[in-house]
Order: C-alpha cells, then structure tokens, then sequence
C-alpha cells in the first residue's frame, strides 16, 4: 500500500475495489480539526469540494452529502466510527470514508482520509466513477486552511 504524500492524494485500484488516500500535516490542535468534520452544516462554507451536508454528524445518525464531483447526485450515508476527536468513518454498502486525526509531539495534527469503495460488482460501474485524486487533495488543503485560521 503506498504511503500518501503529504498533501497530495493517491489511488490504489484492484479488480474489485479502489481506495484513495490522503495525509497532511494541520497546524492546529485535534479538537480543532474534529470540530470542522463533524459540523455539517458549516462544511460548504471551509469546504470547496462539498455543496452541502445534511443532517447530523453523530454515532449510527445517517447524514445527506453532495459532492462537487457529482452535484445532480445525493449520497445518503451512516455514521459508523466517531471517536472523538481522533476517527470518523461514514459510507454506504459499497464504501466507506475514514478520517483519522492524530496529534503530533508539538501539538499539531496529522490528518489523513481513506476512502475504499468496491464490491462483488464493482467491475461493472468502476469505469463510471471519477478519480477522487483532485477532490481529496482539495479537501485536505480546505480543511488545512480553514483548521489553521481558527
């Protein structure tokens, strides 16, 4: 599994699946990052790769995401990991997304998202979906930007 550069996402495609992934150094505290990923309604305002997120970002909740990778298109996805302020997981039955935030020896936060998608019958659709590379490498500088100015 290759390593994420810093700031710059990366695939990994498989007969039956595909995961992507990011890692970035934030120059604030967990809490502070926690706080931005779990606010859903405020991430259209620090997030450029997000129209909206509905609902409510809490253990088992289902929340209501649209992405600008595919704005005619709702993502109706459940809550299935939130350890506070360190692992957030959200997905559907053919992937999941991770966040997880771990805090550095001078206080700050490595940031990295995961998201594997796939199945029996991914095959079949995997060509119609659109690399995530561009979208998570802006996420994670969106999130960076907006965790560092407070």
């Amino acid at each position: 599994m290759p390593e994420a550069s810093d700031g710059t996402a990366t695939t990994t495609s498989k007969t039956f699946s595909r995961e992507t992934r990011i890692a970035t150094t934030v120059d604030a505290p967990p809490s502070t990052v926690w706080r931005l990923l779990t606010n859903a309604k405020d991430y259209p305002a620090w997030n450029s790769t997000i129209v909206s997120v509905d609902g409510e970002i809490a253990p088992g909740s289902k929340i209501k995401l649209v992405s600008t990778l595919d704005p005619s298109r709702t993502f109706t996805l459940k809550v299935k990991e939130f350890q506070a302020p360190t692992k957030l997981a959200w997905g559907d039955a053919l992937g999941t997304r991770v966040y997880t935030i771990t805090e550095t020896n001078d206080g700050r936060s490595r940031f990295e998202m995961i998201e594997k998608i796939g199945g029996p019958i991914f095959p079949l659709f995997a060509s119609k979906i659109p690399s995530f590379d561009a979208s998570f490498t802006q996420f994670a500088a969106d999130l960076k930007a907006a965790a560092e100015k407070g």
